[in-house]
């Protein structure tokens, strides 16, 4: 599913978190400082790290500065017992694509690294195709019989997550989540506006169609 550095300069809090992603099937490097984390990247592959923010020798923000420096396709989910906006502000301008307050919720914590992935694309495949409709999610192209077509970046994500998961019924919540992120507190008309577009976009003729299903979600078939 994919391998994960810890970054924590607490025994404690690299123990309960490595324990939290192993469980949920992730392969964890941890590390006690960013410099040693750093030094790991360079090593090995790695998907997604989990960067706390109050550290000796390098904080997270540097740390995650110096990733989108020299791995700018690397997720960096930041851990720390701030909780004010504007060390939020300093995360996400360092580079950081989450961010989550001490104490936090193991489940809360699974689901955004697989959200984050997700959201790279790292665990999932690059191309997804229903019908005569093909999305290529690394060069963010979509093809309907041979055809090009442009289509906003969230009826994308939208459809590509829809497609990859075809035949399966995903919840609203799930679709929110995964395609406006966890911190997403918009009206979830948004979500509606956004299959409306894409049912006008692609009609019978692509050989797929996305069947509502009522008081739960939504789901891609094909004809």
């Amino acid at each position: 599913m994919g391998t994960l550095l810890v970054v924590d300069d607490d025994p404690h809090i690299r123990e309960l978190v490595g324990a939290l992603l192993t469980g949920a099937g992730f392969a964890v490097t941890p590390c006690a400082d960013g410099r040693a984390a750093l030094r790991a990247l360079g090593e090995q592959p790695v998907d997604l790290c989990v960067v706390d923010v109050m550290m000796p020798l390098m904080e997270g923000t540097e740390f995650a500065r110096a990733v989108r420096r020299y791995y700018p396709d690397l997720p960096v989910l930041l851990l720390t017992a701030k909780g004010q906006l504007a060390d939020k502000v300093r995360g996400f301008e360092a580079g950081a694509d989450d961010y989550l307050v001490k104490p936090f919720d193991g489940l809360e914590l699974v689901a955004r690294v697989r959200a984050l992935l997700r959201r790279y694309h790292k665990v999932a495949d690059q191309v997804a195709q229903a019908g005569t409709v093909t999305l290529d999610a690394s060069r963010h192209t979509v093809t309907v019989g041979g055809q090009d077509l442009d289509l906003p970046l969230k009826e994308f994500d939208l459809l590509f997550l829809l497609a990859a998961h075809k035949g399966r019924t995903l919840t609203r919540r799930q679709i929110l989540d995964e395609v406006w992120g966890l911190d997403f507190d918009g009206n979830e008309r948004t979500l509606d506006v956004h299959i409306n577009r894409l049912r006008d976009r692609f009609g019978e003729d692509c050989g797929c169609h996305i069947v509502t299903v009522r008081g739960l979600g939504y789901r891609l078939e094909e004809a």
